[in-house]
C-alpha cells in the first residue's frame, strides 16, 4: 500500500521542500540577516586616534547598518602632519586597537586588521633582510686562463646571501663592444675604420625615460638603412615595479655588418652606456626574469608573453648550460675565489640574492620595514607573529571575539625571483637545475633563445605558484589556526608577480575593487568573481566606491555604479573609506585624496540605512545558488597574469568566467555535456586563448574532457612553453594537438557565433542597450538581477532563457514581491515587460510553473492628483528659520548662509485632505539629495533616490495634515563657500582640499513640485 503511493508522496515532499526554500529566500530578502551587512575600510590616519572617537565611529557604523570594519594604519595620505601622540607599535598605540576590538564585540561589529601597517602589503621593521623579498644579482668577473686566480669577487652593497658561484666559457662576441664616436641627447654614433658585425645593442639609461629608438647602419656614413626599432621604456623607476629600476634595454637582431651605426631616439634619452656588440642577447630579459615589471597599474593580458626570438646562427654564441661550473666550494666566506682557471676566456658570476627594497606602505615610519618573502612560510610566520600575533597575545580570547579577519589589500609590492630552497623546489618541479641557467638573467643566451625563454617561463611560473601557495596559502593557514579568516584582493596594480585566479583561490574571502569614476574595476571585479566561482567561494566582495571626488556624492549617485559591480559578479561590499574621526568639533574631518567618505561626519552618513538595506537585499539574492555562465575563458599558463581576455568576443546575452590551468587540471570534469566543478558551477563551452603553447599535462586533460563530451573552442597549441622534458614535450604536444584538432573534436574560428549555434546556446538574457544583468541559479529557482544604467525611466521587455515558468518581480529598494502583471511564454523563453525608474533595478525570480502567457495586464488608471502642496514652506536651518514662498535650490539663494549651506534642513507645511487617504502617494518631485518624510509627526520613510515618492496613506487624516521633509545635501557647497577668496571664519575642517573657490555648487534642497497623488 505504501509503495503504491510512494511516487505521489515523493512529489509532495519535493514540492514542500521547494516551497520551504522559496519561503526562506523571501524571508531573508525582506529581512536580510546580519551577515549581509556591508563592511568598511576603517583607516586610522597619521596617528590621530582617540578612544572616544573609536567608540563613536563604531556606534555610528552600527546605526548606519555597517557590519564590519577593517582597520588600516595609514600614514602620509591625509594631508595632515603626524600626531605627536603614542608612536605606532607602542603599548599605548596597541591599546587603541584593543579598544576597537572590545567595542566591536559590544556593538556586534566584526573587526578586521590589515596584516601589516599600511595598505600594502606584508612587512614591517621586524622583517630582517634574509626574510625579505629577494632577487638574484649577478656581479661578474672576466678571467683568461690558464692562470691561478685568487681574488675577491665583486658583491652588491648592503645585505645579501650567496646562491652560487658560476663559471663558464665566454660565448663568441661576449665582452666585445664598438666604441662610441659621437653622442647627442637624441642619438649615439659608432664609426669604425673596419666593418663591424653586430647582433645586439644594449641601452643603459640613467634616469626615467620612455622613448622609441631605431638602430640604423651605413656603409659610407651618409646613406643609412634601418635595422631595428624598439622602445626604451623606463618611465617608472619605483622599486615596486621591479628591483632593477633602470634595467638595461636590449635589442637583438640578425647579424649585420657595416662601418657606421647610429642609434636614434625619438626624444632626449640620458644614457650611461650604449653597447653595440657582436654577442647574442635575449630581448626583454629584465621583464622575463622579473627584474622589471609592467610599469603602470593595468598590465595587458599578453604583456608577459613574447614571440619567439630568432636563434643565433651557431651554438658558439650561447652559453652551454652543461658547461657551467659551480665554484661555490672554492669561495671563502669573505668572497675570495681560489681557482685554477682553465685555458680560454671565462666569465665568473657571483650569484647572490639581495632584498628588492620594497617596504610596507603607506605606514608610519616607525612601523615601516622590508616586505616579507612571499615564497617562504617560515619568514611569513615571523611576520604574522610580529603584528597580528602581537595583537592576539595582548588580548585574551574572550575579549577578542569580534576580531574575525586579517586583510591583504591589492598587491603593490613588486616581484621577487628567488628564495631559500628555490633551486631545490625548481628542480623537483621541472627536473633540471636552474642554477646552471642563471646566466640568462644577465641577458645572455643559454642553450638557445628558445631554451632561454623556456627557462625564464619556468622561473616566472614557479614564482607565481609559490606566491599563491606560500604567501596567500600560508597566510590563510596562519589565520585559520587562530580562528581568523584571510580576506584578500586577488590582483595587484604595481608589479604583481602572481596569477590572479590561483592567487585568489588560496584565500578564505576574496575581493575585487572599483572606483566611483574612471576605469578601475573593469579588470578587478571579474578577477575576484571568476576566482571565487571556480574555487567554490560563495561570497565575492568588492572594495567599493574607492576614488571619486570627496564629499561630492550621495547614495543615489553611487547606485548605478554599485549595480554595475553586482553585474560583474560582486555580491557584497566593503565601503571605501571610513576614516577614523577622533574629534567631534572638526567636520567633515580627516579625509584623503581617495575614497567616498563613509564617515560619521558626512552629512548623510546617519541617514544612509535605507540604501544599505537595498545593498543587503541585493546581497541576499546574489549570494543565493550559483553563478550561471555559458563560457569559461581559459587565461593560459603564462605568468604573471592579472587579467583574462575574452577572445573571440562573447556574443551578447551570455555570461562567462575566467578559468586557469590549476582548476582545469584538478577540479574540472564533464557531465551531461557541461564542464562541472565540485560545488556545482558549470559551463557549456571552454574557450582557449590565442596561444601557441601549452604544457602536455594540461593538453592531455583537455583531451580527456573533450572525449567526455566537453565542447572546446580555440586554436591548437604547437609546443610546450616549458623546458621541462624538452624536446620530448614538444613532440607530445604536437601529437595530442593532432588528435584533438585533426579529429574535429575542437571548434575554432574568429567568432563564437557558429559554436553557439552548433551547441544550441541561445542568449540567456535579451535586453536593450543601457541595461545590465546577472543570473544565479539555486536548484530549480532562477534569479536574474536587472539594472537600468541610464538616467531615464524606461519601460522595456526583457527576454529570459527560461521555459514555462512564472516571473516574479522582487524589488530590492523596498522588499516588495509580486508576480509580473504580464509575460509571454514562447520557444523556451519568457518575455517580461518591466518598468524601470532611472537607475532602477529589480530581481526577476522564476520558481513556479506557468502554463500560459499573461498577455494583457490591467491598464493602469490615470494618475489622480489629490492635491498640489505649494507651501509656503517654513524651512529650519541649524542657524535659523526661513520662509520659502516657492521651492528653489539652496545654491541659487541670495543669502550666502543658505547658498553655501551643507547639512540637514527641515521643510514644514500643512495641507488639507478631503476624503480617505488610502493609497495616497507623496511625490516630492526633485530632491537633492536625500529626504526624510514625516506626516503628522510620524516618520514615514527615507527617500534616497529618484523617484522621491512614498505611500503616506496610513499616516494621513481627514482635514488638515502636517508635513515635514528633512532634506540632506552633500558637504560640497559649504566646502566651496569656505574656499571663496576672502572667506572669513570657515566652518569646515578637512585635511585634503577637495574643492576650489570655483568648483561648481550642487543643486540642493527640496525643489518639487510636491504633490499628493493616487495611481
Amino acid at each position: 500500500m505504501m509503495l503504491k503511493h510512494a511516487p505521489a508522496l515523493l512529489l509532495m515532499m519535493s514540492l514542500l521542500s521547494l516551497a520551504a526554500a522559496a519561503d526562506d529566500l523571501e524571508r531573508r530578502f525582506q529581512n536580510p540577516p546580519e551577515a549581509t551587512k556591508p563592511r568598511c575600510y576603517w583607516y586610522w590616519m597619521d596617528g590621530h586616534i582617540s578612544k572616544e572617537g573609536v567608540t563613536r565611529d563604531l556606534e555610528a557604523m552600527r546605526h548606519a547598518g555597517i557590519g564590519g570594519a577593517y582597520i588600516g594604519v595609514i600614514s602620509g595620505e591625509s594631508g595632515m602632519e603626524a600626531t605627536d601622540g603614542p608612536p605606532a607599535l607602542s603599548d599605548e598605540w596597541w591599546a587603541f586597537i584593543e579598544h576597537a576590538v572590545r567595542e566591536g564585540g559590544r556593538l556586534g561589529i566584526d573587526i578586521g586588521v590589515f596584516n601589516s601597517p599600511g595598505w600594502s602589503q606584508s612587512g614591517g621593521p621586524w622583517v630582517r633582510p634574509e626574510q625579505a623579498m629577494r632577487h638574484v644579482m649577478l656581479p661578474e668577473t672576466r678571467l683568461r686562463g690558464p692562470q691561478h686566480f685568487e681574488g675577491k669577487l665583486p658583491a652588491p652593497e648592503g645585505p645579501f646571501q650567496d646562491v652560487a658561484v658560476l663559471a663558464f666559457p665566454a660565448p663568441a662576441g661576449d665582452g666585445v663592444a664598438a666604441a662610441e664616436t659621437a653622442r647627442t641627447p637624441r642619438s649615439v654614433s659608432f664609426d669604425m675604420a673596419e666593418p663591424f658585425t653586430a647582433r645586439s645593442v644594449t641601452v643603459r639609461p640613467v634616469k626615467a625615460v620612455n622613448v622609441s629608438a631605431e638602430l640604423l647602419v651605413s656603409d659610407d656614413g651618409r646613406e643609412f638603412r634601418p635595422v631595428k626599432k624598439f622602445t626604451v621604456d623606463r618611465h617608472n623607476i619605483n622599486v615596486n615595479v621591479g628591483p632593477v629600476p633602470l634595467a638595461p634595454v636590449i635589442a637583438a637582431f640578425p647579424a649585420v655588418t657595416a662601418r657606421h651605426f647610429r642609434l636614434d631616439f625619438s626624444g632626449d634619452c640620458e644614457v650611461g652606456e650604449v653597447l653595440l656588440s657582436p654577442a647574442a642577447r635575449v630581448e626583454s630579459h629584465a621583464e622575463k626574469s622579473l627584474q622589471k615589471m609592467f610599469q603602470d597599474p593595468l598590465p595587458p593580458f599578453d604583456f608577459y608573453s613574447w614571440e619567439p626570438q630568432a636563434e643565433p646562427e651557431s651554438a658558439e654564441f650561447a652559453v652551454d648550460a652543461g658547461a657551467v661550473l659551480d665554484l661555490g666550494g672554492m669561495m671563502r666566506e669573505d668572497g675570495t675565489l681560489v681557482w685554477d682557471v682553465p685555458e680560454g676566456d671565462w666569465l665568473v658570476l657571483r650569484a647572490v640574492m639581495a632584498p628588492t627594497g620594497t617596504k610596507n606602505a603607506p605606514s608610519p615610519p616607525e612601523a615601516t620595514g622590508l616586505e616579507v618573502d612571499k615564497m617562504s612560510r617560515a619568514a611569513l610566520k615571523t611576520h604574522f607573529d610580529a603584528y597580528v600575533g602581537n595583537l592576539l597575545d595582548r588580548m585574551p580570547p574572550e575579549e577578542r571575539t569580534a576580531l574575525k579577519y586579517v586583510v591583504a589589500d591589492s598587491y603593490e609590492m613588486g616581484p621577487q625571483n628567488w628564495t631559500d630552497g628555490f633551486a631545490e623546489r625548481f628542480q623537483a618541479r621541472y627536473g633540471y637545475d636552474p642554477v646552471k641557467w642563471l646566466p640568462a638573467l644577465t641577458g645572455r643566451v643559454v642553450g638557445g633563445t628558445a631554451q632561454t625563454d623556456r627557462f625564464l617561463w619556468d622561473l616566472r611560473r614557479l614564482v607565481a605558484d609559490m606566491v599563491s601557495d606560500e604567501y596567500v596559502g600560508g597566510l590563510s593557514e596562519l589565520c585559520n589556526a587562530q580562528g581568523l579568516k584571510m580576506w584578500l584582493e586577488n590582483y595587484g596594480h604595481w608589479g604583481f608577480p602572481g596569477e590572479f585566479l590561483q592567487y585568489g583561490g588560496a584565500c578564505d574571502e576574496i575581493s575585487g575593487e572599483f572606483w566611483v569614476t574612471g576605469d578601475l574595476g573593469t579588470i578587478e571585479l571579474r578577477d575576484a568573481a571568476s576566482a571565487a566561482h571556480i574555487y567554490g567561494k560563495p561570497v565575492v566582495w568588492a572594495e567599493a566606491f574607492t576614488g571619486g571626488p570627496a564629499f561630492a556624492n550621495a547614495p543615489r549617485d553611487l547606485k548605478a555604479r554599485g549595480d554595475w559591480a553586482f553585474c560583474e559578479g560582486i555580491n557584497q561590499f566593503v565601503l571605501h573609506v571610513n576614516i577614523h574621526q577622533p574629534w567631534e568639533d572638526k567636520k567633515p574631518g580627516i579625509n584623503a585624496w581617495f575614497g567616498t567618505e563613509f564617515n560619521r561626519h558626512n552629512t548623510w552618513f546617519n541617514r544612509m540605512q535605507p540604501w544599505v538595506d537595498y545593498l543587503r537585499r541585493s546581497t541576499v539574492m546574489l549570494q543565493s545558488g550559483l553563478h550561471v555562465a555559458d563560457v569559461a575563458y581559459f587565461i593560459g599558463e603564462d605568468a604573471p597574469k592579472m587579467a583574462g581576455e575574452r577572445r573571440p568576443a562573447l556574443p551578447a546575452g551570455h555570461d562567462y568566467d575566467y578559468i586557469n590551468a590549476d582548476v582545469i587540471e584538478h577540479r574540472l570534469e564533464v557531465r551531461d555535456g557541461r564542464f562541472v566543478l565540485p560545488d556545482g558551477m558549470s559551463y557549456r563551452l571552454l574557450v582557449l586563448p590565442e596561444s601557441k603553447t601549452m604544457r602536455p599535462a594540461l593538453l592531455k586533460k583537455i583531451k580527456e574532457l573533450a572525449a567526455a563530451g566537453g565542447a572546446v573552442f580555440g586554436p591548437a597549441p604547437e609546443r610546450s612553453p616549458s623546458l621541462e622534458n624538452y624536446p620530448a614535450c614538444d613532440a607530445e604536444v604536437a601529437g595530442l594537438a593532432a588528435e584533438l584538432w585533426g579529429g574535429g573534436k575542437v571548434m575554432s574560428g574568429d567568432s563564437l557565433d557558429a559554436a553557439f549555434a552548433q551547441l544550441g546556446l541561445t542568449p540567456d538574457v535579451v535586453c536593450p542597450d543601457g541595461f545590465l544583468w546577472k543570473h544565479r541559479r539555486d536548484g530549480d529557482r532562477d534569479v536574474y538581477f536587472l539594472t537600468n544604467q541610464t538616467p531615464e525611466a524606461r519601460s522595456e521587455t526583457i527576454s529570459f532563457r527560461v521555459d514555462s515558468r512564472l516571473p516574479e518581480l522582487w524589488w530590492p529598494e523596498t522588499g516588495r514581491i509580486g508576480e509580473a502583471p504580464a509575460f509571454t511564454l514562447a520557444d523556451g523563453r519568457v518575455d517580461v515587460p518591466i518598468h524601470f525608474d532611472m537607475h532602477g533595478s529589480v530581481f526577476v525570480v522564476f520558481q513556479k510553473p506557468a502554463k500560459e502567457s499573461r498577455t494583457a495586464a490591467p491598464a493602469p488608471a490615470a494618475e489622480t492628483v489629490l492635491t498640489q502642496i505649494t507651501g509656503p514652506w517654513k524651512v529650519e536651518f541649524p542657524g535659523g528659520k526661513e520662509t520659502f514662498k516657492e521651492l528653489v535650490s539652496w545654491h541659487t539663494h541670495s543669502d550666502p548662509a543658505i547658498k553655501y549651506f551643507s547639512g540637514e534642513a527641515v521643510y514644514r507645511t500643512t495641507f488639507d485632505l478631503s476624503g480617505a487617504g488610502e493609497g495616497a502617494l507623496l511625490d516630492l518631485g526633485e530632491v537633492h539629495a536625500l529626504a526624510v518624510v514625516a506626516v503628522n509627526g510620524r516618520e514615514v520613510a527615507t527617500l534616497w533616490k529618484s523617484p522621491y515618492r512614498v505611500d503616506i496613506g496610513p499616516a494621513l487624516r481627514p482635514g488638515k495634515n502636517e508635513l515635514a521633509v528633512t532634506v540632506v545635501n552633500t558637504w560640497n557647497n559649504r566646502l566651496v563657500g569656505d574656499a571663496q577668496r576672502g572667506a572669513k571664519n570657515p566652518t569646515t575642517f578637512i585635511t585634503t582640499k577637495s574643492v576650489k573657490f570655483n568648483t561648481p555648487l550642487q543643486p540642493s534642497g527640496l525643489l518639487g513640485p510636491v504633490r499628493l497623488v493616487r495611481e
